[in-house]
């Protein structure tokens, strides 16, 4: 009853992985030689200089501003430690769309720039392009720091007060201590985040196709959807899985025999060192600049484009893409909670490293670009409507074997944000889970109830903030997700996420900027959730 299907849905999860091998090794034309001698070392550069430049940037602004907020007391630290998870809400193709509406040569800081040096012409001068792999860098990374942010807070606070004051009578700087002590220390939790914020970096498609930056992921869209070749766009894929497959194997060796265990069983409370004078005014402005950045004008740019084309709003249509992409996420989102809920309950009550490898198996998904996903589902839902077409031509229906049953529908998305997203909705109920203590299952089990009984009478009812928590964060992640729903969507079906895109491809992103507002405002809820649960207890002596 548990068991098998756990086992079904794992391998229903990766088929489409598996599809991606199979059309790459065997495609029906092979342009595989035709992409090496012209456009595949342009892409790989373009990739690993993306990734380079967003890695160090999102470590440099995510570390140092955990350290600051975590370590020093100066003012609006506390506000600032909120905030800085703010630009989670925004999906980087929508920041890409405000910076080149703010630096167009239109906008309030070119125009300024010519009053002030009484420039006539672009060409008397010199401005950043932020159509360049340098814009595209600057993007992501203020998108993207917060996940380096939020693990490097909480391995900071987690860490023994005792050790740093030790470092610190033994007498080294508070330089010396971050870099001998802290950093170290704190270095798998570093890793996670920043491996995490260059896996959404290879995911991206919609930003760096708009700057004009050629990475792998843009690269299989338009070999794909561009010229018409699923081959060589699974051929392509393979070298983007790659790169996956190499971020998480230095995400593993970053954290080799990584135990950093406290070794007092109580930990006392960090109190921060008070800055004062320009060490005070160096700390506000390095943790506020991200803030600004990532968050601020983009919004103040999105508000402003909303109010001045409120009245030439469609509003009949921006209805219709709310409610697809409502409709598709909450389904998506019901069905990750479903099924995790399936496979972490089976991981705990056979307890065996088999089961626990399937659920780990069936959440691969995430760490999978959705370009790559759409191109396997797409692949696979094909083969599929093959089949079924042929049995129902079998039984007389006429030119069955030509519909697109579920490749040309709705479900290929559902499908894909699924797949995409079962890792963020199993981890939040294998989290919940992690907290009930299994007396409570041996218990149940001595009183007669079954396996089916305890999950509905305990479980349940003490894992339900788990299961809102899940049910939130796919959705909204589902909400975002433009790449797969691009390749997926039916015809003349768009949503919120799809049609900013079309908008912006035709230069003409402020007639979308309601549209891209309601995706920031539904994106602001996990950050929220995210705060709550970076709230630290207070501790006292003797408890």
């Amino acid at each position: 009853m548990w068991l098998l299907p756990a086992v079904f849905m794992a391998f229903f999860l990766i088929a489409p992985i598996l599809t991606i091998f199979n059309l790459a090794f065997y495609p029906e034309e092979n342009i595989w030689p035709h992409l090496y001698n012209t456009v595949l070392g342009g892409y790989i550069y373009d990739t690993l200089i993306l990734i380079i430049g967003v890695g160090s940037t999102t470590l440099l602004i995510g570390v140092s501003t955990a350290w600051l907020v975590t370590m020093y007391e100066f003012p609006g630290r506390k506000i600032a430690s909120r905030l800085l998870l703010l630009p989670l809400a925004m999906p980087s193709y929508i920041i890409a769309y405000c910076y080149v509406e703010i630096f167009d040569y239109s906008s309030i800081i070119q125009t300024t720039v010519r009053d002030i040096g009484g420039f006539e012409l672009a060409r008397d001068y010199w401005f950043f392009e932020i159509r360049s792999m340098g814009g595209a860098i600057f993007v992501l990374s203020i998108v993207l720091y917060p996940y380096v942010y939020l693990t490097s807070r909480a391995a900071f606070l987690q860490q023994n007060t005792s050790m740093l004051e030790a470092a610190r009578m033994l007498g080294h700087s508070a330089h010396s201590t971050f870099f001998k002590i802290a950093l170290p220390m704190a270095r798998p939790a570093i890793f996670v985040g920043l491996t995490l914020a260059l896996m959404e970096s290879l995911n991206d498609v919609g930003a760096v196709e708009f700057f004009g930056v050629n990475t792998l992921t843009v690269g299989i869209y338009s070999t794909w959807l561009g010229r018409g070749n699923m081959g060589g766009g699974a051929q392509i894929a393979l070298i983007l899985l790659g790169f996956i497959f190499l971020l998480i194997v230095a995400e593993k060796w970053a954290r080799r025999g990584a135990s950093y265990s406290h070794t007092t069983r109580r930990i006392r409370p960090i109190t921060p060192e008070k800055l004062q004078n320009w060490p005070a005014f160096w700390a506000v402005i390095i943790c506020y600049l991200p803030i600004i950045l990532g968050f601020v004008l983009p919004v103040i740019q999105l508000v402003s484009d909303s109010i001045e084309f409120v009245d030439d709003t469609d509003y009949v249509a921006f209805i219709g893409y709310a409610q697809n992409s409502l409709m598709l996420s909450g389904a998506a989102a019901g069905l990750a909670v479903g099924i995790g809920l399936f496979l972490s309950y089976s991981e705990r009550i056979f307890n065996v490293k088999l089961v626990g490898w399937i659920a780990k198996l069936a959440s691969v998904g995430y760490a999978i670009p959705g370009v790559i996903l759409g191109l396997g589902i797409f692949i696979s839902l094909i083969a599929f409507d093959d089949v079924f077409g042929t049995m129902l031509e079998f039984f007389g229906v006429a030119n069955a074997s030509s519909e697109m049953w579920l490749s040309g529908s709705i479900f290929a998305i559902i499908f894909a944000y699924l797949v995409r997203f079962l890792a963020v909705s199993y981890g939040a109920i294998e989290t919940g889970f992690g907290k009930i203590p299994t007396s409570y299952d041996h218990a149940a089990q001595s009183l007669g109830h079954n396996k089916t009984s305890i999950l509905g009478k305990i479980h349940l009812p003490l894992i339900r903030p788990a299961l809102a928590t899940a049910l939130i964060l796919t959705f909204i992640d589902s909400m975002k997700e433009l790449p797969a729903t691009l390749i997926l969507r039916p015809f003349n079906f768009d949503t919120l996420a799809t049609h900013v895109y079309e908008i912006a491809s035709l230069e003409i992103f402020e007639e979308a900027a309601i549209s891209a507002l309601l995706i920031v405002v539904i994106g602001l809820i996990p950050v929220h959730i995210l705060n709550h649960m970076m709230k630290v207890p207070t501790w006292r002596d003797g408890r």
